[in-house]
């Protein structure tokens, strides 16, 4: 029989969905996998989406302690600073999510 997982760990888990749970920020995350830390134009043009709408969900997910930043200049830059949420993402990539029918 396969153990129960904690509370806390079922907590963590929902807490990273629900703040995730949007496809730009799902991209947003997918970018910062891949490199250290990015600027907001460089996430815009990894997205291709407004700047505007970027900032909002940068702004939200950074709020929520999921992501960092750092400013250099006039430039901020992003990382994910929550490590856990890599592991969500990465979960969730490998299982069979792309076999289902949205109707």
């Amino acid at each position: 029989m396969n153990k129960v997982m904690d509370f806390e760990k079922r907590e963590k888990i929902a807490f990273i969905l629900k703040t995730i749970a949007h496809p730009i920020r799902i991209g947003i995350i997918e970018l910062l996998t891949r490199n250290k830390s990015l600027s907001v134009n460089e996430i815009c043009d990894g997205i291709n989406c407004e700047q505007s709408l970027i900032s909002h969900h940068l702004a939200n997910m950074r709020l929520k302690g999921i992501l960092g930043y750092s400013k250099s200049g006039k430039k901020v830059y992003y990382s994910i600073r929550l490590k856990e949420v890599t592991n969500v993402i990465d979960c969730i990539e490998h299982c069979n999510v792309g076999n289902i029918s949205i109707n």
